[in-house]
């Protein structure tokens, strides 16, 4: 009994193992298509991350190029761009002059980026970042969260907050640390990098020395100098991670087109200087031939003080009204004023020639006192400025000048000499004499 109780044991010990030894195998056979499925989609998941760098082209907007990211995988190759407005908002022009430009953040195909740089010649250069897969799944998901129409629109600014900086703000929180970038400095100030960008285009480069301030003139750190994409690209092939990664795994260049697909150089005779130089020689020559002949050429100070006046709105507007980055303080407030669209008005008018004098004595007081500031102050001006002020100098020194003189103010037409000719005594008739009056005789 107890031999076949143990017997009749085994066997069923012996079927139950059978049994599960045939169950486990058919469950892994069951799990191992889905375990292929799986090993089939990771190349989906596996992300390449890239920085793409355009090189300037001739349009203002883009003199310093341009940042984006490329984030691709086997399903997917898209770009994420920060630089995105829209000309058709309402009141643009004047928004982007205060300073209140929004910007926007948009995610779509690659293959709709790369061909405007193209099409206009610019060469576009890819910086593969050596991101983790982590790090590279949490930038995506940032990118796509910040894409979401109530997140998209920034306020843009210049050189604090554009499509550089905001790509390396993104970079840094996916890493979890900030990126060491090489801590050298090239240009020093904000005025010195535009200036070695917009070298091409001299009056671009007049009117950014026109309305911004001293701002521009602070000294600045090596990363505040990457808010030019191309210092960004430099910078980030010599960087690394805070763990001793190098940050670029790999560079390639997309369109070899030309590093500035920029306007020629501007001759020399259509650049500010000398435009400056002419006019400045105009209005010493009309200062001096009126304190010499005592006359008083209207139309010349008319003109130059209704352009220093309007020039003086965008100046006061910019440094008092603005949101743009170095606005203010702007020492060219005090000799480009709004006052002298009066003056420029007030000296076709005899009897408001007064008002004229005293806008006259404070356009000459503003401008010598800037020029004897100017060295001791840490805003940079530009060359072209200088025959400006001096032509301003020139034209408020000779009408008060004249002024004070008590002339009148004509339009220089030859005025009759002073001593004047007297005319000639009446002849009186003779009185014809009486009858007795010739009786007499």
């Amino acid at each position: 009994m107890r031999t076949t109780v143990s017997i009749k044991h085994l066997l069923k010990y012996l079927v139950a193992f059978i049994a599960a030894v045939c169950i486990s195998a058919g469950s892994l056979a069951s799990s191992l298509p889905a375990q292929q499925s799986q090993a089939a989609q990771q190349p989906d998941d596996v992300l390449t991350v890239s920085l793409l760098t355009c090189y300037p082209g001739a349009e203002v907007y883009a003199l310093c190029g341009h940042t984006a990211i490329r984030v691709r995988s086997a399903a997917m190759d898209s770009v994420w761009n920060y630089g995105l407005f829209d000309f058709t908002e309402p009141n643009f022009l004047y928004r982007f002059v205060k300073g209140e430009t929004d910007y926007r953040l948009g995610g779509y195909p690659f293959a709709w980026f790369l061909p405007e740089y193209v099409e206009r010649g610019s060469k576009v250069v890819e910086q593969e970042i050596n991101f983790t897969q982590p790090e590279a799944h949490r930038l995506l998901r940032e990118l796509r969260n910040e894409s979401l129409p109530q997140n998209c629109t920034y306020r843009y600014n210049y050189v604090r907050d554009n499509c550089a900086t905001r790509v390396i703000e993104r970079i840094d929180k996916a890493a979890g640390a900030k990126i060491l970038y090489p801590g050298f400095s090239r240009y020093g100030t904000y005025r010195r990098e535009m200036r070695a960008y917009h070298a091409n285009y001299p009056w671009y480069q007049l009117g950014i020395d026109i309305a911004l301030g001293s701002g521009l003139d602070r000294d600045l750190s090596p990363r505040e100098e990457m808010f030019v994409p191309i210092e960004l690209m430099d910078k980030a092939s010599k960087a690394t991670f805070p763990d001793g990664r190098p940050f670029v795994r790999a560079t390639k260049v997309l369109n070899e087109g030309t590093p500035r697909a920029v306007l020629p150089p501007t001759p020399w005779y259509l650049t500010p200087l000398f435009w400056a130089a002419i006019v400045a020689a105009i209005a010493i020559a009309v200062a001096v031939f009126d304190i010499r002949r005592g006359k008083c050429l209207r139309l010349v100070y008319s003109l130059y003080w209704l352009l220093v006046g309007l020039a003086g709105i965008v100046v006061w507007f910019l440094a008092f009204f603005s949101t743009h980055e170095a606005t203010s303080p702007n020492i060219h407030i005090w000799w480009l004023t709004p006052l002298m669209l009066v003056s420029a008005v007030t000296i076709w008018i005899p009897r408001l020639h007064h008002v004229t004098n005293v806008l006259a004595w404070v356009g000459g007081i503003g401008t010598l006192l800037i020029l004897v500031m100017w060295p001791f102050q840490p805003q940079v001006n530009n060359p072209a400025i200088y025959p400006l002020m001096a032509a301003e100098l020139a034209l408020c020194i000779a009408y008060a000048r004249w002024h004070a003189v008590g002339r009148v103010c004509t339009a220089a037409k030859p005025q009759r000499k002073q001593g004047r000719t007297p005319r000639p005594a009446a002849k009186i008739p003779k009185r014809r004499a009486t009858t007795a009056e010739r009786r007499r005789k």
